[in-house]
């Protein structure tokens, strides 16, 4: 069964908001990539509905944007994107597909249908997949700030710990370090 990653900006004191981390260049191309890794996205509504206001409108050139964000939100409208939302049915964003039925099991058949594997992008999802043992993979982008302010990773609580091993360490030129870790067996 193909990988779900979770991946992320996160702060040195673990803020997630989208508004804190470093986007530049380098930011943006270390996500293309790891997108290119991947068959599927698959976000909360919340994520979604951020990533909708303005992603496509710079896809179709209607942003101003540098070359490294334009391929991002090029390669972003071609990929399939899961949503989960318990409120929202319609997503008319090029390739969004709602994620109905049990958590669980939608998510596990997503799984064996992407062999390149599905890209977590959103936290409090990640929060109810990791309570569901799904998470197979963490990719978090530690930016060199300290936000003061939530929200903040895994806010709401997992009921234990999660053991980790380390893949690697990849410090940017921007000061941020790509961490990748696996699920310790």
């Amino acid at each position: 069964m193909a990988r779900l990653i979770f991946s992320l900006n996160v702060t040195l004191d673990g803020c997630v908001d989208h508004r804190e981390g470093i986007a530049d260049d380098e930011t943006h191309v270390y996500f293309t990539h790891l997108m290119d890794e991947c068959g599927a996205m698959l976000w909360g509504r919340t994520t979604y509905e951020m990533m909708e206001s303005f992603w496509p409108s710079v896809a179709r050139g209607e942003v101003d944007a540098p070359l490294a964000m334009r391929e991002w939100a090029l390669k972003l409208e071609a990929k399939p994107k899961y949503v989960v939302s318990a409120r929202r049915v319609d997503f008319p964003w090029t390739n969004s597909h709602r994620v109905v039925g049990d958590l669980r099991t939608a998510v596990q058949e997503l799984k064996a249908q992407t062999p390149d594997g599905v890209l977590l992008g959103s936290g409090m999802l990640a929060t109810e997949l990791d309570r569901l043992d799904l998470i197979d993979e963490y990719r978090f982008l530690i930016h060199p700030v300290i936000a003061g302010h939530g929200p903040t990773l895994y806010q709401d609580g997992l009921p234990g710990s999660r053991r980790l091993d380390l893949v690697s360490a990849q410090p940017l030129r921007n000061g941020a370090v790509a961490m990748r870790y696996r699920r310790a067996d």
